[in-house]
């Protein structure tokens, strides 16, 4: 039975996991979003937002213990001049995972993992607004136009008809009546 077993070992060993999350991780703040599978992302998801929570206090000592997960000093300094002020206000939750569908040679299911406050599109930032190109079809203004037009323009379409008619029927006698 496998009672109060958390984590998920994603069949490798322990010292294979420790080395692949940390490559991940750093791979997360260096870029800010990475592509994986979503078992491998909700491990990654444990492993690195302790981190991020431990970068927002910029001490000796922080550095130290997020170095000695991450095992990348760049992606230390990224985390801790980039990041950590990005997020210093937020209690929480720094990472969102998005899923798109399955891998084609495996079936895998995966997923983005990505910082949130890095996503400009889900933020509302500019660019997601300039690319919105939806309009309305009509508006009230042109539909009360219509409204109101709309009983001259038959009266006026009734007038054209009845002159039509009639200068036809005047055009018909007259060619009718030399005729004979």
């Amino acid at each position: 039975m496998r009672h109060q077993r958390v984590i998920n070992h994603l069949g490798r060993t322990s010292s294979h996991r420790k080395a692949m999350l940390a490559n991940m991780a750093s791979s997360l703040i260096m870029h800010k979003r990475i592509t994986t599978t979503t078992a491998k992302a909700k491990a990654l998801r444990t492993y690195v937002e302790p981190l991020i929570t431990k970068s927002k206090e910029d001490s000796t000592h922080s550095r130290r213990m997020v170095f000695s997960y991450l095992k990348d000093k760049q992606a230390v300094a990224e985390l801790f001049r980039e990041v950590s002020p990005k997020i210093a206000e937020r209690p929480g939750g720094y990472t969102r995972i998005l899923k798109i569908g399955n891998r084609i040679g495996d079936n895998a299911d995966m997923c983005i993992l990505e910082l949130v406050d890095y996503n400009v599109n889900m933020l509302g930032g500019e660019a997601a607004k300039a690319k919105t190109t939806r309009r309305k079809r009509t508006t009230k203004k042109k539909t009360e136009d219509v409204t109101e037009k709309a009983p001259s323009a038959r009266k006026s379409a009734a007038k054209a008809i009845k002159s039509e008619t009639s200068s036809t029927k005047s055009t018909e006698t007259a060619e009718e009546a030399p005729k004979e």
